[in-house]
């Protein structure tokens, strides 16, 4: 019963800490923009898609607590969210209605989530379920800033607190089932009574 309850409380405050981590979605949005400026172009959207994704890949490992790989998670969300918002944005003639931001977000996710499906790390379970849920949730995130009244004619190369907050929840809860579990801690050793008095 203990072992099931520690885990429980280990799973909620992964979650906890993930969600938390929306934090890194303005923060990546605002140095997207200031790289790329507006997503009005391809360059602009694939330029700012990578650097958005270079920060928010580096939020997320460190919401992680070490359980995702920056060497590999980093570089796949970067790669993933340029190409993805180039693909998306191109698409949708680079408008920003609700119906807009849902297909560019959902073709966005499209790109992403393989690329960060491979990046999670070995003994993942069920990997391809985030590939699948990315474009999903990457499309809710538009739609709760869009319906949340974010300023999204500005063209931001990611979405804002509202749909940071909402992704972060969602996401948190299937990511944290599909990672393999954290090793336990080794205990360490006690000192045997002559190592203690040498």
């Amino acid at each position: 019963m203990t072992g099931h309850v520690h885990a429980r409380t280990s799973f909620v405050r992964s979650w906890l800490r993930w969600t938390a981590g929306f934090l890194a979605f303005p923060i990546a949005g605002l140095a997207g923009n200031a790289v790329a400026g507006r997503v009005d172009s391809p360059l602009a959207a694939l330029s700012g898609g990578a650097v958005a994704g270079l920060v928010l890949g580096a939020g997320q490992t460190l919401a992680s607590r070490r359980r995702l790989d920056i060497r590999t998670w980093v570089p796949a969300t970067s790669v993933g969210m340029g190409l993805g918002l180039a693909l998306g944005a191109a698409t949708v003639g680079y408008g920003t209605s609700l119906g807009d931001l849902v297909l560019m977000g959902a073709l966005t996710g499209l790109v992403l989530g393989p690329a960060q499906a491979l990046a999670l790390p070995r003994g993942t379970r069920l990997r391809w379920t985030w590939a699948a849920a990315v474009p999903a949730l990457w499309a809710l995130g538009w739609t709760a800033t869009t319906l949340g009244g974010i300023d999204v004619d500005k063209q931001w190369t990611v979405f804002g607190a509202y749909g940071a907050i909402t992704f972060s929840a969602v996401s948190g809860l299937l990511l944290f089932r599909l990672l393999p579990d954290r090793p336990a801690a080794r205990p360490v050793p006690a000192l045997s009574p002559a190592e203690v008095t040498s």
